[in-house]
């Protein structure tokens, strides 16, 4: 695609930062993630195949038995993962909320959304990162039908304000256009101007800002075009990257690295995990800071590798 060349030679175009100016930032996907005793206690209550969960229930599918369960060992084992990566805010997805994270992110606290299912998104940030955790972006979550975003401001109130949008979008329509007739596909057709009206009011606003997380999309199996012949959306993509208005210009940092494996039995695999930074957010971006980083072998990980960029705020001080 074009326009994602164009952003890998503006991500090359960055300029170096020192290690002890950045921030590191990440997303992980924690694949259904409980503490043990929560998994345990919501054994009885799994639902069974072609059934789902909403918003408001807590249970999980049958079929997670007992191959899902995170054992305490997988959680400390996690920990000593996470203290390596070394993260300063990192993007959650798949997660119950506090309890089981703060389990993975001892030193961290917690924006997460208040959905009450156990498929939760949020954040962990490392203490003393001056933030606030702002109101779940609720429409994205289609009446709790799926996941609701969580919304983060680091450093409120200052010239290095970033405001940080965590997604998990609908999943099962990760190569059809969206205007395939199955019920996946219309479902995040539909969230689609919703995240895009965020987008544009974060640009109209003139803040930096991202999006991160689990899109459950190919971008690079996208056409070229939004729309079809009769206006319906087809693809994310080229939707919300329409360069309208003003500062909504948006850079993958991920596109130039291509396919990601990590260890996790998956092999390389296309992402559908990214970081889309606005125009203004995307000068702060640190030149070859995308990672996608190993797990230990022999033991079992998330079926989403941990992937981090780093930023360095003070850039944003003369924009």
């Amino acid at each position: 695609m074009i326009r994602l060349a164009v952003l890998a030679i503006a991500v090359a175009l960055a300029t170096p930062a020192t290690g002890a100016d950045r921030l590191r930032v990440g997303t992980w996907n924690l694949e259904w993630m409980m503490t043990p005793e929560t998994f345990d206690a919501l054994a009885g209550n799994c639902f069974g195949k072609d059934q789902r969960a909403d918003g408001h229930d807590r249970s999980y599918p049958c079929d997670l038995i007992p191959r899902g369960r995170w054992s305490a060992k997988d959680l400390a084992r996690l920990r000593d993962f996470a203290d390596e990566a070394d993260l300063d805010v990192i993007a959650l997805q798949e997660i119950d909320g506090r309890d089981v994270a703060k389990r993975i992110f001892p030193q961290y606290v917690f924006c997460f959304t208040s959905r009450h299912n156990v498929q939760n998104v949020g954040f962990a940030v490392r203490r003393g990162i001056p933030h606030r955790c702002d109101r779940d972006y609720r429409p994205l979550g289609l009446d709790d039908y799926v996941r609701r975003g969580a919304d983060l401001t680091l450093y409120p109130g200052t010239s290095r304000a970033i405001r940080l949008l965590a997604v998990h979008l609908k999943a099962a329509c990760n190569s059809d256009p969206l205007n395939d007739p199955r019920d996946a596909c219309r479902r995040l057709q539909q969230q689609v101007p919703i995240l895009e009206d965020w987008i544009d009011r974060r640009a109209r606003a003139g803040n930096a800002f991202a999006v991160i997380g689990d899109f459950n999309r190919r971008f690079d199996l996208e056409r070229e075009t939004a729309r079809d012949a009769e206006g319906r959306n087809v693809a994310i993509w080229p939707e919300i990257n329409d360069g309208e208005p003003s500062g909504a210009e948006l850079m993958n940092p991920g596109v130039e690295h291509g396919a990601v494996g990590c260890g996790n039995g998956f092999g390389a695999r296309q992402p559908i995990d990214y970081f889309v930074l606005g125009r203004k957010l995307s000068r702060a971006l640190v030149a070859d800071s995308y990672k996608v980083w190993d797990y230990p072998k022999g033991q079992r990980w998330p079926d989403h590798c941990l992937l981090t960029i780093e930023l360095e705020p003070e850039r944003l001080d003369d924009l």
